[in-house]
C-alpha cells in the first residue's frame, strides 16, 4: 500500500506540461509525479533531468537507455522501476524476446558484447557501495564513446533517484506497465511487491 497516495493531476494544473511530458513516452503520468507534485519545484527538476537523460538526440539507443534503468533498479531492487523501465523499452521498439532475456543478457545471444559491458556498468555503478573497477571501466570505453558513456551514467543516477524515491514511497503501480513486466519477467520470479 502507498505510504503518500499519488494526487490528482489537477491538483497542481501549473505542472500539465510537465504531467504531459511522461505521456509520449510512457501512455500515462507515472504515480511517482504525481506524488511529488506536493513540492511542484521538485517535479519540473526532475521532468528537466528525464528530458536531459532520455534525451532522443542522444547517441545511446532509446530502448537501450530504459533496459539500462532496468538493470540498474534491478541492483537497487526497486520493482516500480523494473516495471517501469520493462515497458519504457518495449515503446522504444525493444522486443519481447530481449525484454525477457535481460536477466540473462550476460549469456543470452540477443545482447551484443557492446551491450554486455554497459549492462555490467549499469549494475556496478547501481550497487551499494559502487563496484565500478578500473577493469571495467577500460572495457566500457573500449565499446562506448566518452559521450556515451555519460549518458549511461546519467541513466544509472537518474534511476538512483526513482529507485529510493519509489522503493521509500511504496509507490502503487500503474496497470500497463505491471502488465508488461508481468510478460517479459513473471516466469522469472519478478512481482509488483509492495507496489502491487
Amino acid at each position: 500500500m502507498s505510504r503518500l497516495r499519488p494526487l490528482s493531476p489537477d491538483t497542481t494544473p501549473e505542472l500539465k506540461d510537465h504531467f504531459d511530458f511522461f505521456l509520449g513516452t510512457l501512455g500515462f503520468t507515472p504515480n511517482s509525479v504525481l506524488t511529488m507534485q506536493r513540492k511542484p519545484g521538485l517535479v519540473r527538476a526532475f521532468a528537466q533531468l528525464n528530458a536531459a537523460v532520455m534525451d532522443p538526440a542522444g547517441e545511446v539507443d532509446l530502448g537501450f537507455r530504459r533496459l539500462l534503468g532496468h538493470v540498474a533498479s534491478k541492483a537497487a531492487g526497486c520493482l516500480y522501476c523494473q516495471a517501469h523501465t520493462l515497458l519504457g523499452a518495449h515503446n522504444f521498439g525493444v522486443s519481447q524476446q530481449k525484454l525477457a532475456d535481460v536477466w540473462n543478457y550476460a549469456q543470452s545471444p540477443l545482447y551484443s558484447d557492446k551491450e554486455r559491458v554497459a549492462l555490467d556498468f549499469a549494475l556496478a555503478a547501481a550497487a551499494q557501495p559502487n563496484a565500478v573497477t578500473d577493469e571495467l571501466f577500460g572495457r566500457l570505453r573500449r565499446h562506448w564513446s566518452e559521450a556515451q558513456i555519460v549518458e549511461i551514467l546519467g541513466v544509472v543516477a537518474m534511476f538512483g533517484f526513482l529507485n529510493r524515491w519509489n522503493d521509500s514511497m511504496a509507490t502503487p503501480l500503474e496497470p500497463v506497465p505491471l502488465q508488461v513486466a508481468q510478460q517479459a519477467a513473471g516466469e522469472r520470479g519478478w512481482s509488483p511487491g509492495k507496489h502491487g
